[in-house]
């Protein structure tokens, strides 16, 4: 539990800079418990703490952990080159705390995208060693045959990896779709798997990681929310 001034506490989660904080509070635009505030030096506790801006109510958060449905067209980059910025999908003060995405899905990807200001989760979420199960499900061009299951359940090898990469589960939906679950997290892999087996990966969408599925939140594309303590509890790897 830490007490602090209102200004702090308004730059912390992300509304500016101190100077700016300290404007929109002297200008009568910020409410703490339904009462104005508007002296930036007025310190609260931040537990449970609860403020409105604008007349849009915030709770404070030491840190945000996110989801987002992510649709097509979008690049998971704080720099995004060729397209918008994932960024761009979230109210501009996770930009400003420092929001980043957990990891990366290309920019015709869809789906479940975690994304968070805490370095030590992300680093967790994005380390090999955890071996956290990412759920995909992928349109191929070419028709799902058993052999193309058996393969990918397998291994195949590709030119910069040292050894072949296998599926942890792989099945056929349909006559073009597939649902496979990896853990490495290599760059493209399920294309590039799914090249490396003779097919090519039409569309593709993340669907889970861990036990926590993107259908459980509810989220249109384009659609983010908080997560809180249960879900991510999800994101730890299966029990074997």
């Amino acid at each position: 539990m830490s007490k602090l001034s209102l200004d702090r506490i308004l730059q912390s989660q992300g509304f500016g800079t101190r100077k700016w904080c300290r404007e929109l509070i002297s200008d009568g635009e910020v409410a703490v418990n339904g009462e104005t505030v508007n002296d930036y030096r007025t310190a609260f506790e931040t537990e449970g703490l609860s403020f409105t801006i604008f007349e849009e109510t915030w709770d404070y958060r030491e840190h945000v952990y996110l989801a987002l449905n992510k649709p097509p067209g979008y690049e998971c980059s704080r720099k995004p080159s060729r397209h918008p910025g994932v960024l761009t999908l979230l109210p501009e003060q996770f930009t400003w705390r420092d929001v980043q995405p957990v990891g990366r899905l290309d920019h015709d990807t869809t789906g479940l995208l975690l994304m968070s200001d805490d370095g030590a989760f992300i680093h967790a979420q994005s380390s090999p060693k955890r071996h956290v199960p990412k759920l995909y499900v992928a349109t191929t061009d070419a028709p799902v045959t058993d052999e193309l299951v058996t393969q990918l359940l397998s291994g195949v090898q590709l030119h910069d990896e040292p050894a072949p990469l296998a599926a942890q589960s792989c099945r056929r939906l349909d006559e073009h779709r597939l649902e496979i679950v990896l853990e490495q997290g290599k760059y493209h892999q399920v294309k590039r798997m799914l090249a490396a087996a003779g097919n090519h990966c039409e569309a593709l969408r993340r669907t889970m990681v861990g036990q926590l599925e993107l259908d459980s939140l509810g989220l249109e594309e384009g659609e983010w929310c908080y997560l809180d303590a249960g879900q991510l509890a999800l994101l730890a790897p299966s029990p074997s």
